[in-house]
């Protein structure tokens, strides 16, 4: 679905990719671990369409959709990304959130309209809290606020740049299962960037290693991929 060849991003004369490659396959999730800095959010940024490229290009379902020359706008991308910081609007409720993300186009009807938001709502176990504001939700409630409004949109890729890095061990696990419904349910691919080993073990179809703005290592997650594993392939990257 996404294929990446030879991208180079840069702001002034640093470079946040150089000569990144790498494909990502229709429904699969990708884990993308990384030291800080090494260009794990920059690499959702490019595919996002929030940075423009000085060489190479991003390929989605067959079109080119970055290059030097072309930038297709995000809105135009079919792609959700859930941010480190959530970014919610702390002047909206739960209900408008969703809201306003949701394409009239695709559901020109109120009612099938406020169906959809009704059911992200109650997937995401947030029924009974849509007039709520961010600020009145627990972390956990947030945190589904945020996977929820970028489902709103019904994308065909999601973007998480370590989502869950501030939860405890539960509700971590809690959101990764839903993490892992929401791909079987809508069939989407999903790119997940994380420090933490034992997510991307959990969540991912594979795993990429990311260094000095570019993939290093690339390991499928089968039975007998382990930490030592990952590790080793991590040496010398921080």
């Amino acid at each position: 679905m996404i294929d990446i060849s030879d991208l180079t991003v840069k702001i002034g004369s640093k470079a946040l990719l150089q000569n990144l490659t790498l494909s990502v396959a229709e429904q699969e999730i990708l884990g993308v671990l990384g030291a800080s800095g090494s260009g794990k959010t920059s690499l959702l940024r490019a595919i996002a369409g929030l940075n423009r490229p000085c060489s190479g290009e991003i390929r989605m379902a067959g079109r080119t959709v970055s290059h030097p020359d072309r930038l297709l706008a995000p809105v135009r991308r079919r792609i959700s990304m859930v941010f480190q910081s959530l970014a919610l609007w702390p002047h909206m409720t739960a209900w408008k959130h969703l809201a306003f993300v949701v394409e009239k186009s695709q559901f020109p009807d109120k009612t099938r309209r406020n169906d959809h938001i009704a059911s992200l709502l109650n997937m995401m176990h947030l029924n009974g809290f849509e007039d709520r504001y961010p600020s009145e939700l627990s972390g956990g409630e947030q945190q589904r606020l945020a996977i929820a409004r970028a489902m709103a949109s019904s994308p065909e890729c999601l973007l998480m740049d370590e989502p869950f890095s501030s939860l405890d061990d539960r509700l971590r696990t809690e959101l990764l299962d839903i993490t892992l419904t929401l791909r079987n349910m809508h069939r989407m691919t999903i790119i997940y960037v994380t420090h933490n080993i034992d997510e991307a073990l959990y969540l991912a179809d594979r795993i990429c290693i990311m260094k000095a703005g570019t993939i290093v290592s690339e390991l499928p997650n089968s039975t007998d991929l382990t930490r030592k594993t990952i590790l080793d392939s991590m040496e010398g990257v921080s």
